[in-house]
Protein backbone atom coordinates (compact mmCIF):
# COMPACT_ATOMS: atom_id res chain seq x y z
CA UNK A 1 0.00 0.00 0.00
CA UNK A 2 1.05 3.22 -0.77
CA UNK A 3 2.11 6.25 1.48
CA UNK A 4 -0.63 8.44 0.98
CA UNK A 5 -2.87 5.80 1.52
CA UNK A 6 -1.94 4.40 4.97
CA UNK A 7 -1.88 8.35 6.12
CA UNK A 8 -5.06 8.56 4.62
CA UNK A 9 -6.77 5.00 6.43
CA UNK A 10 -4.87 5.53 9.91
CA UNK A 11 -4.15 8.67 10.55
CA UNK A 12 -6.53 10.61 12.22
CA UNK A 13 -6.80 13.92 9.57
CA UNK A 14 -8.79 16.63 9.99
CA UNK A 15 -11.94 17.35 7.24
CA UNK A 16 -10.47 20.39 5.25
CA UNK A 17 -12.33 22.54 3.12
CA UNK A 18 -12.29 22.21 -0.71
CA UNK A 19 -10.00 24.93 -0.78
CA UNK A 20 -7.20 24.03 1.69
CA UNK A 21 -6.88 20.71 -0.78
CA UNK A 22 -7.40 22.44 -4.07
CA UNK A 23 -5.83 25.14 -5.64
CA UNK A 24 -8.67 28.69 -6.28
CA UNK A 25 -7.50 31.89 -6.49
CA UNK A 26 -9.13 34.04 -3.84
CA UNK A 27 -10.32 31.25 -1.63
CA UNK A 28 -7.22 29.81 -0.98
CA UNK A 29 -4.75 31.17 1.46
CA UNK A 30 -1.86 33.30 -0.53
CA UNK A 31 -3.23 32.75 -3.99
CA UNK A 32 -3.23 36.27 -5.10
CA UNK A 33 -1.05 39.21 -6.01
CA UNK A 34 -2.79 41.20 -3.36
CA UNK A 35 -1.98 38.64 -0.63
CA UNK A 36 1.65 37.51 -1.97
CA UNK A 37 3.00 41.03 -2.26
CA UNK A 38 2.40 41.98 0.79
CA UNK A 39 3.44 39.42 2.62
CA UNK A 40 6.39 39.50 1.24
CA UNK A 41 7.12 43.07 1.64
CA UNK A 42 6.35 42.62 4.96
CA UNK A 43 9.02 39.62 5.07
CA UNK A 44 11.71 41.75 3.59
CA UNK A 45 10.33 44.55 6.29
CA UNK A 46 10.96 42.28 9.29
CA UNK A 47 13.82 40.84 8.51
CA UNK A 48 15.83 44.11 7.83
CA UNK A 49 14.00 45.76 10.99
CA UNK A 50 15.32 42.92 13.02
CA UNK A 51 18.81 43.64 11.53
CA UNK A 52 18.71 47.24 12.44
CA UNK A 53 16.89 46.41 15.96
CA UNK A 54 19.87 44.05 16.62
CA UNK A 55 22.99 46.60 16.14
CA UNK A 56 23.64 47.22 18.82
CA UNK A 57 22.28 44.27 21.20
CA UNK A 58 23.83 40.62 21.68
CA UNK A 59 23.36 38.25 18.96
CA UNK A 60 20.62 35.18 20.30
CA UNK A 61 21.44 31.67 20.05
CA UNK A 62 18.06 30.08 20.19
CA UNK A 63 19.68 26.75 18.98
CA UNK A 64 17.06 24.79 20.01
CA UNK A 65 14.52 26.54 18.53
CA UNK A 66 16.31 26.68 15.21
CA UNK A 67 17.31 23.16 15.80
CA UNK A 68 13.15 22.03 15.58
CA UNK A 69 12.71 24.40 12.99
CA UNK A 70 15.48 22.98 10.22
CA UNK A 71 14.15 19.14 11.83
CA UNK A 72 10.36 20.17 10.87
CA UNK A 73 11.65 21.66 7.33
CA UNK A 74 14.29 18.49 6.91
CA UNK A 75 11.57 15.75 7.75
CA UNK A 76 8.54 17.84 6.05
CA UNK A 77 10.77 17.69 2.87
CA UNK A 78 11.76 13.93 3.15
CA UNK A 79 8.07 13.05 3.52
CA UNK A 80 6.55 15.16 0.70
CA UNK A 81 9.13 14.01 -1.44
CA UNK A 82 8.14 10.29 -0.79
CA UNK A 83 4.68 11.13 -1.89
CA UNK A 84 5.64 13.13 -4.99
CA UNK A 85 7.42 10.19 -5.64
CA UNK A 86 4.84 7.65 -5.07
CA UNK A 87 2.73 9.61 -7.88
CA UNK A 88 5.24 10.58 -10.46
CA UNK A 89 6.66 6.50 -10.80
CA UNK A 90 3.25 5.24 -12.30
CA UNK A 91 2.92 7.71 -14.43
CA UNK A 92 6.89 7.76 -15.54
CA UNK A 93 6.16 4.03 -16.09
CA UNK A 94 2.98 3.68 -17.46
CA UNK A 95 2.41 7.03 -19.80
CA UNK A 96 6.55 7.46 -20.48
CA UNK A 97 9.24 10.79 -19.25
CA UNK A 98 7.40 13.02 -22.24
CA UNK A 99 4.04 12.74 -21.35
CA UNK A 100 4.77 12.44 -17.48
CA UNK A 101 6.57 15.70 -17.57
CA UNK A 102 4.25 17.74 -19.89
CA UNK A 103 0.98 16.09 -20.20
CA UNK A 104 -2.33 18.03 -18.70
CA UNK A 105 -3.33 15.00 -16.86
CA UNK A 106 -0.07 15.08 -14.76
CA UNK A 107 -1.38 17.91 -12.76
CA UNK A 108 -4.49 16.27 -11.13
CA UNK A 109 -5.86 16.51 -7.52
CA UNK A 110 -3.45 15.11 -5.66
CA UNK A 111 -0.02 16.57 -7.34
CA UNK A 112 -1.70 20.12 -6.96
CA UNK A 113 -2.24 19.46 -2.95
CA UNK A 114 1.37 18.38 -3.03
CA UNK A 115 2.54 21.41 -4.70
CA UNK A 116 0.08 23.26 -2.51
CA UNK A 117 2.17 21.57 0.79
CA UNK A 118 5.74 22.71 -1.13
CA UNK A 119 3.97 26.16 -1.37
CA UNK A 120 3.48 26.77 1.87
CA UNK A 121 6.93 25.03 2.77
CA UNK A 122 8.16 28.45 1.09
CA UNK A 123 6.80 31.05 4.10
CA UNK A 124 7.92 28.79 6.84
CA UNK A 125 11.19 28.63 5.42
CA UNK A 126 11.37 32.91 5.44
CA UNK A 127 12.28 32.02 9.23
CA UNK A 128 15.01 31.08 8.12
CA UNK A 129 16.04 34.46 7.85
CA UNK A 130 14.72 35.70 11.02
CA UNK A 131 17.19 33.49 12.72
CA UNK A 132 19.92 34.89 10.71
CA UNK A 133 18.73 38.37 11.83
CA UNK A 134 18.33 37.20 15.55
CA UNK A 135 21.78 35.81 15.27
CA UNK A 136 23.22 38.65 14.22
CA UNK A 137 24.66 37.28 10.75
CA UNK A 138 24.48 39.34 7.34
CA UNK A 139 21.35 39.08 5.19
CA UNK A 140 23.07 38.49 1.89
CA UNK A 141 21.32 39.13 -1.05
CA UNK A 142 21.46 35.78 -2.41
CA UNK A 143 19.98 34.40 0.75
CA UNK A 144 17.11 37.05 0.76
CA UNK A 145 16.42 37.14 -3.20
CA UNK A 146 16.71 33.33 -3.28
CA UNK A 147 14.26 32.62 -0.30
CA UNK A 148 11.52 35.16 -1.30
CA UNK A 149 11.60 35.09 -5.06
CA UNK A 150 11.22 31.09 -4.74
CA UNK A 151 7.49 31.56 -2.83
CA UNK A 152 6.70 33.96 -6.08
CA UNK A 153 7.75 30.80 -8.36
CA UNK A 154 5.62 28.25 -6.35
CA UNK A 155 2.51 31.32 -6.52
CA UNK A 156 3.53 31.58 -10.36
CA UNK A 157 3.94 27.79 -11.04
CA UNK A 158 0.39 27.21 -9.22
CA UNK A 159 -1.46 29.93 -11.16
CA UNK A 160 -0.11 28.54 -14.42
CA UNK A 161 -0.69 24.77 -13.62
CA UNK A 162 2.74 23.84 -15.05
CA UNK A 163 2.57 19.85 -15.63
CA UNK A 164 6.46 20.10 -15.33
CA UNK A 165 6.12 21.17 -11.83
CA UNK A 166 7.60 17.98 -10.42
CA UNK A 167 10.72 17.54 -11.77
CA UNK A 168 11.79 21.24 -10.26
CA UNK A 169 10.21 20.48 -6.75
CA UNK A 170 11.12 16.99 -6.04
CA UNK A 171 14.71 17.81 -6.95
CA UNK A 172 14.45 20.63 -4.40
CA UNK A 173 12.70 18.67 -2.07
CA UNK A 174 15.82 16.05 -2.05
CA UNK A 175 18.42 19.22 -1.73
CA UNK A 176 16.23 20.69 1.56
CA UNK A 177 16.32 17.21 3.49
CA UNK A 178 20.11 17.18 3.75
CA UNK A 179 20.38 20.85 3.68
CA UNK A 180 18.52 21.47 6.87
CA UNK A 181 19.84 18.01 8.45
CA UNK A 182 23.01 20.16 7.84
CA UNK A 183 21.52 23.05 9.90
CA UNK A 184 20.13 21.15 12.35
CA UNK A 185 22.90 18.97 13.08
CA UNK A 186 25.96 21.93 12.90
CA UNK A 187 23.60 24.12 15.74
CA UNK A 188 24.37 21.00 17.81
CA UNK A 189 28.13 21.52 17.61
CA UNK A 190 28.60 18.37 15.01
CA UNK A 191 31.39 19.08 12.05
CA UNK A 192 29.89 18.23 8.60
CA UNK A 193 32.94 17.45 6.02
CA UNK A 194 30.29 17.58 3.10
CA UNK A 195 28.89 21.75 3.27
CA UNK A 196 30.67 22.19 0.20
CA UNK A 197 29.05 20.16 -1.98
CA UNK A 198 25.50 21.41 -0.30
CA UNK A 199 26.24 24.10 -2.86
CA UNK A 200 27.25 21.64 -6.02
CA UNK A 201 23.96 20.42 -5.40
CA UNK A 202 22.32 23.26 -5.64
CA UNK A 203 23.82 24.15 -9.00
CA UNK A 204 23.47 20.43 -10.30
CA UNK A 205 19.76 20.94 -9.57
CA UNK A 206 19.56 24.56 -11.23
CA UNK A 207 21.14 23.39 -14.41
CA UNK A 208 18.68 19.89 -14.15
CA UNK A 209 15.61 22.91 -13.42
CA UNK A 210 16.78 24.79 -16.10
CA UNK A 211 17.14 21.93 -18.79
CA UNK A 212 13.42 20.77 -17.67
CA UNK A 213 11.86 24.31 -18.07
CA UNK A 214 13.73 25.59 -20.91
CA UNK A 215 12.42 21.88 -22.57
CA UNK A 216 8.97 22.14 -21.59
CA UNK A 217 8.75 25.99 -22.82
CA UNK A 218 10.41 25.38 -25.99
CA UNK A 219 7.66 22.15 -26.42
CA UNK A 220 4.76 24.17 -25.65
CA UNK A 221 6.10 26.89 -28.10
CA UNK A 222 6.64 24.77 -30.70
CA UNK A 223 3.64 23.01 -30.51
CA UNK A 224 1.65 26.11 -29.91
CA UNK A 225 2.89 28.86 -32.09
CA UNK A 226 5.57 27.09 -34.19
CA UNK A 227 4.40 23.78 -35.56
CA UNK A 228 6.96 23.51 -38.10
CA UNK A 229 9.71 23.45 -35.32
CA UNK A 230 10.33 20.16 -34.25
CA UNK A 231 8.68 18.81 -30.97
CA UNK A 232 7.74 15.84 -29.25
CA UNK A 233 4.41 17.87 -28.23
CA UNK A 234 2.71 20.41 -26.13
CA UNK A 235 3.83 21.26 -22.53
CA UNK A 236 0.92 22.03 -19.94
CA UNK A 237 0.87 25.27 -18.45
CA UNK A 238 0.78 29.12 -19.08
CA UNK A 239 3.03 30.72 -21.04
CA UNK A 240 3.54 33.28 -17.95
CA UNK A 241 4.61 30.59 -15.74
CA UNK A 242 7.00 29.31 -17.93
CA UNK A 243 8.81 32.38 -18.96
CA UNK A 244 8.76 33.04 -15.32
CA UNK A 245 10.51 29.90 -14.57
CA UNK A 246 13.13 29.92 -17.09
CA UNK A 247 14.27 33.41 -16.41
CA UNK A 248 14.19 32.94 -12.24
CA UNK A 249 15.83 29.47 -12.54
CA UNK A 250 18.31 31.12 -14.84
CA UNK A 251 19.45 34.10 -12.25
CA UNK A 252 19.85 31.40 -9.80
CA UNK A 253 22.13 29.17 -11.34
CA UNK A 254 23.95 32.25 -12.23
CA UNK A 255 24.35 33.57 -8.66
CA UNK A 256 24.95 30.39 -7.19
CA UNK A 257 27.85 29.56 -9.43
CA UNK A 258 29.29 32.83 -8.46
CA UNK A 259 28.66 32.46 -5.08
CA UNK A 260 30.40 29.12 -5.25
CA UNK A 261 33.71 30.49 -6.81
CA UNK A 262 33.79 33.37 -4.70
CA UNK A 263 33.79 31.22 -1.70
CA UNK A 264 35.30 27.83 -2.45
CA UNK A 265 37.72 28.84 -5.86
CA UNK A 266 39.06 32.35 -5.65
CA UNK A 267 42.10 32.56 -3.40
CA UNK A 268 43.04 36.20 -2.27
CA UNK A 269 45.84 37.74 -0.54
CA UNK A 270 46.98 35.64 2.88
CA UNK A 271 45.52 32.77 1.69
CA UNK A 272 41.77 33.09 2.74
CA UNK A 273 38.86 32.32 0.38
CA UNK A 274 36.24 35.32 -0.05
CA UNK A 275 32.49 34.89 1.22
CA UNK A 276 30.04 36.10 -0.71
CA UNK A 277 28.81 38.46 1.89
CA UNK A 278 32.50 39.41 3.12
CA UNK A 279 31.52 37.89 6.74
CA UNK A 280 32.35 34.67 6.43
CA UNK A 281 28.80 33.46 6.15
CA UNK A 282 27.04 32.14 2.98
CA UNK A 283 23.15 32.73 2.20
CA UNK A 284 22.05 30.57 4.39
CA UNK A 285 20.12 28.46 2.10
CA UNK A 286 22.25 25.53 1.04
CA UNK A 287 25.15 27.67 2.32
CA UNK A 288 27.10 26.72 5.14
CA UNK A 289 28.37 29.64 7.47
CA UNK A 290 32.28 29.51 8.25
CA UNK A 291 31.83 30.56 11.79
CA UNK A 292 28.50 28.28 12.69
Amino acid sequence: MALADLILDYVPLPTLPYHLTHWVPGKTPLSTSTEVYPVLAAYLAIIFGIQAYMKNKSPLKLTLLFQAHNVFLSAGSLLLLVLMIEEVVPMVWNRGVFSAMCGEESWNNRMEFYYMINYSFKYIELIDTVFLALKKKPLAFLHVFHHSATALLCYAQLNGKTSISWVVISINLAVHVLMYYYYYATAGGAKIWWKKYLTLMQIVQFVIDINAVYFGTYSHFAAARWPHLPHLGNCAGTEDAAIFGCLLLTSYLGLFINFYFQTYKKPVHGGKKPIANGKGVANGNGHVSKSD
